[in-house]
């Protein structure tokens, strides 16, 4: 983070932008939606500086620096899960337990949603269990083709941490 303070008058000019959520006298939060036409355009060849200021931003109020570190972060973002990894992750659940008591719905709601990720578990399992049931007795009757396939498609479904044992 960059170490330049934003002065009160600072602060209200940059909070007039559309693009701007929240303003304290260290950080700015940008809106999803300018992230994401920022990597457009930065894909289409402008420079992080005519950007900005194109959608109203001073960047002599911004910093350079805290600029080309929203560059950065904003690029491997976009590189490691594309426009969903420009979105605003303090959005969800900070991971705290609540101090509150939950209502019956909430409790419902959770309930369900855990009953949900066990039954995909276990659909999981199952698969896994039927292809390795494939695999044991018929092993050294399948093809090498064959064999890298079923590897592939157990570590295409998230279980990659079986590859060794399956190459085994």
């Amino acid at each position: 983070m960059s170490k330049k303070m934003f002065s009160e008058k600072e602060q209200k000019n940059l909070s007039t932008n559309k693009y701007v959520i929240h303003i304290s006298d260290k950080a700015i939060t940008y809106a999803d939606e300018f992230k994401q036409l920022f990597i457009d355009q930065y894909m289409a060849g402008k420079t992080p500086r005519e950007i900005f200021e194109a959608n109203g931003f001073d960047v002599n109020i911004i910093g350079v620096e805290r600029l080309k570190a929203c560059v950065k972060r904003w690029k491997k973002a976009y590189a490691e899960d594309g426009v969903i990894g420009l979105a605003d992750s303090r959005k969800g659940s900070s991971g705290r337990p609540l101090k509150r008591e939950l209502t019956q719905d909430e409790v419902i709601a959770r309930q369900e949603a855990r009953i949900r990720l066990l039954e995909s578990q276990v659909e999981l399992l199952k698969k896994l269990d039927t292809k390795e049931r494939l695999l044991v007795p018929k092993g050294k009757n399948l093809s090498k083709s064959n064999l890298f396939e079923l590897i592939k498609e157990t570590v295409g479904q998230g279980l990659g941490r079986t590859t060794s044992y399956l190459c085994d």
